[in-house]
């Protein structure tokens, strides 16, 4: 049986699911080649792709048994694997749309790393976070740069180092998830932010994720002339015209037929 699902639907929109409730969607070799190729599947065709988990737990971060298969390992063997997790890391963060991550239950360790990769993360109110790995003599190494771009330096570092778990609230104040909804508004609330993503030009949205990531960190001064050229160059661009065109008749774009 598959550990990861996913599916397209008339939309557009991608639905990553991980499937493998009865290990609480832990991390371990299959599953973490199934969400690589899941991810490296979004093609151009599609508007917005969302990260779900079936039963009661998002991630519970890695599975014990593969844990326990790397104690004594070389560290060769420990290489490549961290190299393989960092690769799912990377193509999840390569997502060309944004992505949706809907959180129940627990994420912890890599787990909590998937939700820092979200674009928009929602979360259920008994959700439960942690980045833990320092209590097994770990490090979130592979989920690092992720989770500092997200949360920042302070919030990643009291997290990582003492490996405390909080609730949805507190991911909510630190940047981690932008949303807190009941269990039972969950998916509604999912909906709501993919409709949201579906109302922007397609050009538009993709055009807008990549825009934080090149000028994140970055001086003004020193991305001027970059954000000057990209808003001329959507201005002129078919869907860009389109937009200004509908937006002054007072009628839907074409994207929104």
């Amino acid at each position: 049986m598959p550990t990861v699902r996913f599916e397209t639907d008339d939309r557009g929109v991608a639905t990553i699911t991980l499937a493998r409730p009865e290990k609480k969607n832990a991390f371990d070799a299959t599953l973490i080649a199934e969400l690589t190729a899941a991810a490296r599947s979004i093609d151009a065709k599609t508007r917005c792709a969302v990260l779900r988990a079936e039963g009661d737990t998002f991630c519970a971060g890695a599975d014990l048994a593969w844990m326990g298969a790397l104690v004594g390992a070389s560290r060769e063997t420990n290489l490549a694997d961290a190299r393989d997790m960092a690769a799912m890391y990377a193509a999840l963060d390569e997502i060309p749309v944004p992505l949706v991550a809907r959180v129940q239950g627990s994420a912890f360790g890599g787990g909590a790393g998937l939700v820092a990769i979200a674009d928009i993360a929602i979360a259920s109110r008994d959700a439960v976070f942690g980045f833990t790995e320092v209590r097994v003599g770990i490090l979130p190494s592979v989920v690092s740069p992720y989770v500092v771009r997200k949360i920042g330096v302070a919030n990643a570092t009291a997290a990582f180092t003492s490996g405390v778990r909080f609730d949805a609230a507190r991911a909510n104040a630190m940047g981690l998830v932008q949303s807190v909804e009941s269990a039972e508004g969950l998916d509604h609330a999912v909906e709501h932010f993919v409709e949201a993503v579906l109302a922007g030009s397609p050009a538009a949205v993709r055009q807008a994720k990549q825009l934080v990531r090149d000028v994140a960190g970055q001086a003004p001064a020193d991305v001027r002339e970059l954000t000057v050229e990209r808003i001329a160059d959507i201005r002129v661009s078919p869907e860009g015209q389109e937009g200004l065109r509908a937006f002054l008749d007072r009628r839907a774009p074409h994207w929104r037929d």
